[in-house]
Formats: structure tokens, C-alpha cells, sequence
């Protein structure tokens, strides 16, 4: 994948993945606020599981930026398109599906 190409993809979706992490830590402190609040809700723990799920999707969120972040790392070290594991050629099919892959396939599978 040409760097500059799979930079700016990078780039848009760290802004894109940025700006869910900033919706959902949102998220979840509204939840927070719910889950002490009284009223008519049917369900007093409905606040609890909405902010667990907010959580859990933050934590993939930050990992996700995190993925991104070293992604970018390694396009300024020349070693982007490499496996982080092996050092062999990640394809450019599997670039184009993720930007921020670190693996090849064969190992990617094999860590599952």
C-alpha cells in the first residue's frame, strides 16, 4: 500500500475512532448520572448495564487507537506494511481491509 495513502486513512479514521471514544466516555458519565437518579424507570439497574456497555466499547475504542497510533509509529519508521512478529510482507489486500494490521494473516490466526 503506498504510505502516503495508508497515512491518510490512518489519519481519518483515528479522527473518526477519536471522536467515538469522545461519544462514549460521554456516554457513560450520563449513565453514571442516571443510575442515581429516582423516578419511574422499570428498571433500576438499566443505568448499570448501559454504562458497562459504554466502558466496553470505550476499552475497544482506545485499543483501536492504540493499533492506529503504532501504525503511524511505524510509518515513520519505515517499517510500516511489516509484520511486527516476523518481518515479513503484510499484503496490501489485507492493508486495504486494515491500515493498522501488525500481522499477516497466518499469524494473526494463529495468536486466536
Amino acid at each position: 500500500m503506498d504510505e502516503a495513502v495508508a497515512r491518510e486513512r490512518l489519519n481519518a479514521e483515528r479522527a473518526e475512532v477519536a471522536s467515538l471514544l469522545k461519544d462514549a466516555k460521554s456516554a457513560g458519565a450520563e449513565d453514571r448520572e442516571a443510575e442515581g437518579e429516582t423516578g419511574d424507570m422499570a428498571d433500576s439497574a438499566q443505568p448499570l448495564t448501559a454504562q458497562g456497555m459504554d466502558d466496553a466499547i470505550a476499552v475497544g475504542l482506545q485499543d483501536r487507537l492504540a493499533a492506529i497510533d503504532r501504525a503511524l509509529r511505524r510509518l515513520d519508521e519505515g517499517t510500516y506494511g511489516r509484520s511486527v512478529q516476523s518481518g515479513q510482507p503484510i499484503p496490501d489486500a489485507r492493508l486495504e481491509a486494515d491500515p493498522a494490521a501488525e500481522l499477516t494473516v497466518q499469524e494473526a490466526a494463529a495468536q486466536r
